[in-house]
């Protein structure tokens, strides 16, 4: 890979990362809103299900647009992990802040009458849930932002193998 071609395939990838961190910022803030209204969890659940498909949308169209519709297994590997990372970063930021000036202990308290409801005490998960509340109000907003950096990039590693595998294209033989 040349370094115009490593250039383009970053360009290519900070813009489809973006476009990803807006479905996931979408997904996130759904899933907030979904602690009073499951319907809106749903929405958020199915929103964070599409991420794959669309990361493979954003292949396609960067092999179809850009590389004249051949990529190797290996850039279109790169480029699925590069749009994970940028859409991480991006991500982990927006974490960092609703935590740190929005959220105010709200996901904590619905987390906490979701451990206090009937259901949960029935099913003897209470004392589970407590241990994890008490983990959660000891962690800071910058361990939540960490967690889901890491948890994105790695998302990155292990679903670009089959996207890439799918989205690759060789160059034809005498029109084959």
């Amino acid at each position: 890979m040349t370094p115009a071609e490593y250039q383009q395939l970053k360009a290519f990838a900070r813009i489809d990362g973006a476009l990803l961190f807006c479905l996931w910022v979408g997904s996130f803030a759904l899933y907030i809103k979904g602690m009073e209204n499951p319907t809106l969890g749903m929405i958020s659940l199915m929103l964070l299900v599409l991420a794959p498909f669309f990361t493979a949308r954003c292949l396609r169209s960067f092999r179809d647009k850009a590389r004249q519709g051949i990529i190797s297994f290996a850039r279109g590997y790169a480029y699925i992990i590069l749009i994970f990372f940028y859409s991480g970063l991006l991500f982990a930021l927006a974490q960092y802040v609703y935590f740190t000036y929005m959220d105010h202990g709200f996901l904590l308290a619905k987390f906490t009458e979701m451990a206090n409801a009937p259901q949960t005490i029935q099913l003897g998960l209470k004392d589970m849930m407590q241990q994890s509340i008490t983990e959660m109000a000891a962690m800071r907003p910058i361990d939540f932002s960490l967690n889901m950096l890491t948890i994105v990039i790695m998302a990155g590693f292990f679903l670009g193998l089959p996207i890439a595998a799918l989205m690759q294209r060789r160059a034809t033989v005498n029109g084959q």
